[in-house]
């Protein structure tokens, strides 16, 4: 199933937004009309799409190395080891 209008809009701002500075929840409100926690699940559920990673394999890819990173350092944290 090809991306949705709002899919292709989460991906296209997230993409930009790599480029500017503070303020990205103000924008995500402004621009996307969204929570920035429903932004974020949404972009969640949305990298995980084969659609998602066929129009921007190299953002989708990006955000997995840094959520998968994420995820780890959270693990070694609760887990009491170190980096």
């Amino acid at each position: 199933m090809p991306l949705s209008e709002r899919d292709r809009s989460i991906l296209d701002f997230e993409a930009r937004w790599l480029r500017h500075g503070a303020g990205k929840e103000e924008a995500i409100r402004a621009e996307l009309s969204l929570a920035p926690a429903r932004y974020y699940q949404l972009l969640g559920r949305l990298i995980d799409t084969d659609d998602a990673i066929a129009a921007e394999p190299m953002l989708v890819a990006r955000l997995r190395r840094l959520r998968a990173a994420r995820v780890d350092a959270r693990a070694r944290r609760t887990s009491g080891l170190s980096a």
